[in-house]
């Protein structure tokens, strides 16, 4: 008798990544709970990590050329700078306000 080869749909092979990468719990017991070969998950859960999706073998996006930046890295870049310049200004806010009840205290104090 000859074994058949499962086919799973995109959306369940994704779903099943997604408990074992959210969740932590471990690839038998996951692949237990959904009726699959701890195997077949566990390379998907690799594909996943290594390609950015369970069903495909190559990776989702090519390493750009020449070291540039990708028009989504660099707006991820300016987002996060720009969050970051929001951060030191409110730090330095923050600072101007520690100082004021401090001369305060020492006011109080005396």
């Amino acid at each position: 008798m000859a074994s058949r080869k499962l086919i799973y749909v995109v959306e369940f092979r994704e779903g099943a990544v997604r408990i074992v990468t959210e969740t932590g719990k471990p690839v038998p017991e996951v692949a237990e709970d959904l009726g699959i070969h701890p195997g077949t998950l566990h390379s998907w859960v690799w594909r996943a990590r290594r390609n950015g999706s369970p069903s495909s073998d190559r990776p989702v996006a090519e390493p750009s050329p020449g070291g540039r930046l990708r028009e989504s890295e660099r707006s991820e870049l300016e987002r996060l700078r720009a969050e970051a310049r929001e951060k030191d200004k409110r730090i330095r806010e923050l600072e101007m306000e520690r100082d004021v009840c401090k001369r305060f205290v020492a006011l109080w104090v005396k």
